[in-house]
């Protein structure tokens, strides 16, 4: 069987999909390396909401999709920027997302981290109208609930301080006043403007060299409250060098869906772990890479990862913010849920030859549980844009 698949010419072109998906198994948690897969949310099909609603979420297809991702040892990061943090999901439902999740976690005793931010204060017409008392507020009500649940907390990058802070000394007194009060060590998170573009002079400054020292200031102020720290930049020497500075004890979590390989295999003054957006697709195929790094082959994770970058840099290619769409697509082919509809509508966000490019690639990974169910919901897809087979 073949599937005719349009490129960005506007021609196409013949593929012949897989007829066997990868070889890969449910296993126990790794012991090299802490991973987290952040995961997608599935929106409710049936709602009868706009764009401009509280995002509608299907609860039960949101769960069993974490369940998988702890079957195979992963943890789940949740409620950050690939659930749509920002983009469709708001405060009210990212607060239910990780009460749900951490008390699913808690029962199958899966590994959770779940996004700290401020996104209760939206931005008006003229901006960010807020003090950095507020900003620390709305902090401190996320915080709560993340630990109430029994989850670890993942202090997540501020549009609103972005805006409202004047200087590096912002960031230092608000991150610092966050970490003097949380009951357990924290992951920071660092999430570069090519992500969200309301991010750009995070740390007070647009500089990378000056914000960089400022992160590490907040960092060795309070090296016993920070777990570790993602950095999402997609400069892989950039975040070698943070990590060699990083306190005693102090995790680098990789957050770069451009060059995690090299970064998670690590070198002779260390590692990354791993916080990454592109294994909510890669789950099983990057378990099994994992478990190979475990066993002290580096070549063989390599072997295994390396070629899972293609369908990575086509996923997160600009503008970057909107691979969140090429995930949950990826999810519908999969089979782990029943339609391609996202929160906000963001299945409009990429294009019929973006899909197609990203089907082509990951079916040649082997990701697909059912090839052939892959290849079906293609072809729907397909028909709907208009191509015949």
């Amino acid at each position: 069987m073949t599937i005719r698949l349009p490129d960005s010419n506007g021609a196409s072109r013949t593929y012949e999909p897989r007829t066997e998906p990868l070889p890969v198994t449910p296993g126990t948690p790794f012991t090299s390396r802490t991973v987290y897969s952040a995961a997608h949310v599935v929106a409710d099909p049936y709602a009868d909401i706009s764009p401009d609603s509280p995002a509608a979420v299907d609860w039960d297809a949101t769960l069993a999709f974490r369940r998988h991702l702890w079957s195979h040892g992963l943890g789940v990061a949740e409620a950050m920027d690939t659930a749509q943090r920002g983009m469709g999901l708001d405060w009210a439902g990212a607060a239910e997302l990780i009460r749900r999740s951490a008390a699913e976690a808690k029962s199958v005793g899966g590994l959770i981290a779940c996004g700290v931010g401020t996104d209760q204060l939206s931005a008006t017409e003229i901006g960010y109208p807020y003090s950095l008392a507020e900003i620390r507020a709305a902090y401190e009500e996320q915080l709560a609930v993340v630990e109430e649940s029994g989850a670890r907390a993942i202090l997540m990058a501020s549009r609103a301080l972005a805006a409202v802070a004047k200087g590096p000394e912002d960031y230092l007194e608000v991150y610092g006043h966050l970490l003097r009060q949380a009951s357990e060590p924290v992951i920071l998170h660092w999430l570069g403007p090519m992500f969200d573009p309301a991010l750009e002079g995070y740390w007070g400054a647009t500089d990378l060299d000056a914000a960089t020292r400022t992160f590490l200031d907040v960092i060795a102020a309070h090296p016993d409250k920070v777990d570790g720290i993602k950095v999402s930049l997609l400069d892989a020497q950039r975040e070698i060098d943070i990590r060699r500075r990083l306190p005693q004890g102090v995790r680098c979590y990789t957050g770069d869906d451009f060059n995690y390989p090299e970064l998670i295999a690590g070198d002779d003054q260390g590692f990354s772990h791993a916080l990454l957006g592109i294994f909510d697709p890669l789950g099983p195929l990057a378990a099994e890479a994992v478990r190979v790094l475990d066993t002290g082959n580096t070549q063989g994770f390599r072997d295994l990862l390396d070629p899972t970058v293609g369908l990575s840099r086509h996923l997160f290619q600009t503008p970057t913010r909107f691979y969140k769409t090429g995930v949950v697509f990826l999810a519908w082919l999969a089979g782990h849920q029943s339609h391609f509809t996202m929160v906000g509508g963001l299945q409009s966000a990429r294009s019929l030859p973006h899909f197609a490019k990203a089907y082509e690639l990951a079916d040649g990974l082997g990701l697909f549980p059912d090839p052939k169910l892959a290849e079906e919901r293609m072809k729907t897809l397909l028909s709907v844009y208009g191509v015949d087979q």
